[in-house]
């Protein structure tokens, strides 16, 4: 049985003050919004520094100190299957439910960004060279694909090192995630500074005109992880697997929920593992792996603003769109950030494959901003706390 977390709790009843006290002083204390809207820019600023180099060191010192046996890398392969085959069932999903209950919007006058990259092909330009991005580019833009390749190609470099370098490396990986469990504390400070900030611009009437997106995603991510997961689950242990789904939801989702942060939330899921009795050779690697690849909440909010915008423009949508759209979104959703808001940014990836203009997609993506104070959160919770449900199943089965 997992213990409680008083200091946990005591930092959930935080931000929840936070973000009440955000919401009276963003509606009511104009004046008072810009030096306490500071403080949520800090806070997203420090958690966007602090995680690249995490997953790096993570990652490099787990596969440098691996001893795992062949029953380990079997293991580890599995592991990375349900990753892959959960995110694909998480597009899948989201665009049953966008048929099931298709959604337009309005497109308001967002703000033109970058140009996307176009068509299929270039989707898969961008991934692989994120892949093969420089390392401190890599590290310096938060680009997690390179990040991983290059911790992966360290850690496997390092693993005829000496004892003494695989120990520093080690210390590094529990001195980083010490720095990054400090950030953590200070959530209910940089939340209450991002709620602050975003009911003052908004007020509270802008989620009203997407309520019913918000509905289908939040439906869907719903969906996935009280059936799809739980059925993937039992396929994989033939047990019951809901004790360790809600066990995972409490302990890691509701933290993910509010940090917003794959790549943050790393620390309490290595924890959570540590208390489930996993095999530590295997959930120091696929704990960090999974903040980069394993992104079922992800897919679903690639898929359904997608197919939100197909909608709205009338654009007709055949079976082998839809199929092309699950690869796409599940090769996006892995090469999405791990922190807040980054499957937003690969959103044009997917729109044009329906020849969606970059200006329109951009501003589908505004409008995922807009609703992203409770999207994001939803999805990062469910993104998070899958990697330990999956890597706790396949512990499970090759342990039973």
């Amino acid at each position: 049985m997992i213990k409680k977390q008083p200091l946990m709790n005591n930092i959930i009843l935080q931000i929840l003050i936070g973000i009440i006290l955000g919401t009276i002083i963003g509606l009511y204390a104009p004046s008072a919004v810009a030096p306490i809207g500071i403080l949520g820019e800090l806070f997203v600023k420090a958690l966007k520094s602090v995680a690249p180099i995490l997953v790096f060191i993570l990652v490099a010192s787990a596969i440098a100190n691996h001893r795992g046996t062949g029953e380990q890398t079997k293991s580890f392969r599995g592991i990375i299957v349900l990753y892959l085959f959960g995110t694909f069932s998480a597009a899948v999903l989201a665009i049953i439910f966008s048929k099931l209950f298709p959604v337009t919007i309005t497109l308001p006058n967002a703000e033109v960004m970058d140009t996307a990259p176009k068509g299929v092909i270039e989707v898969l330009k961008d991934l692989l060279f994120k892949l093969f991005d420089n390392p401190v580019n890599a590290l310096l833009e938060a680009n997690y694909l390179g990040i991983l390749l290059w911790g992966i190609a360290l850690g496997l470099g390092l693993m005829k090192a000496s004892d003494t370098t695989k120990s520093l490396f080690g210390d590094l990986s529990s001195s980083i995630s010490s720095i990054i469990k400090v950030v953590i504390r200070l959530a209910p400070i940089g939340i209450f500074g991002l709620v602050t900030k975003t009911v003052s611009e908004n007020g509270l009437d802008i989620f009203v005109d997407y309520a019913k997106l918000l509905g289908v995603l939040l439906g869907a991510m719903a969906v996935l992880a009280l059936v799809v997961n739980p059925l993937i689950v039992f396929v994989t242990t033939k047990s019951n697997p809901y004790p360790l789904v809600f066990t995972c939801l409490k302990e890691s989702g509701i933290t993910a929920f509010f940090t917003r942060s794959s790549a943050a939330n790393i620390p309490v899921n290595m924890a959570l593992a540590k208390k489930l009795n996993l095999n530590e050779s295997i959930y120091s690697v696929t704990i960090p792996l999974g903040a980069t690849i394993n992104m079922g909440g992800a897919a679903i909010t690639i898929t359904v603003l997608t197919l939100a915008a197909v909608n709205t423009l009338g654009i007709e949508v055949d079976l082998l769109s839809t199929v092309i759209l699950s690869v796409v979104a599940t090769l996006s959703a892995c090469g999405a950030s791990g922190v807040a808001g980054g499957s937003l940014l690969l959103i044009p990836l997917a729109c044009s494959l329906f020849g969606i203009s970059d200006e329109i997609a951009f501003q589908v993506v505004g409008v995922g901003l807009a609703i992203g104070v409770i999207q994001d959160s939803a999805e990062t919770a469910l993104n998070s706390s899958t990697d330990v449900i999956f890597t706790a199943a396949i512990d499970k089965r090759h342990n039973a």
